[in-house]
């Protein structure tokens, strides 16, 4: 049974006048998971967002690193099932639904 621990997000967004740096730290605790969102626009003061999701709103979470590998099973396996559906953690860090 694999499990997300610990995911670390970063995204650098080279914008005129002010160059924008987003991170997104997820980190899996007892519980459930934390979720750290940090937004720096140029030299302001980053502004930082925390979430945390219980164990049982995550039951089959997927982030990015395990839907990776699930696409890979599927290419080899050569097949997709019909309603393959999971919870999933948006941009914005609310709960949302990954379909395939």
């Amino acid at each position: 049974q694999l499990e997300t621990l610990e995911q670390e997000e970063q995204e650098c967004l080279e914008l005129r006048p002010y160059p924008t740096e987003k991170r997104t730290h997820i980190v899996s605790q007892e519980h459930g998971m934390t979720v750290t969102k940090t937004v720096q626009e140029g030299a302001a003061e980053p502004q930082c967002q925390s979430f945390c999701y219980s164990r049982a709103m995550l039951r089959g979470l997927l982030l990015e690193g395990a839907s990776l590998l699930l696409l890979r099973v599927l290419a080899h396996r050569q097949t997709m099932p019909l309603d393959l559906v999971f919870p999933a953690i948006d941009t914005e860090c609310d709960l949302c639904t990954s379909s395939y």
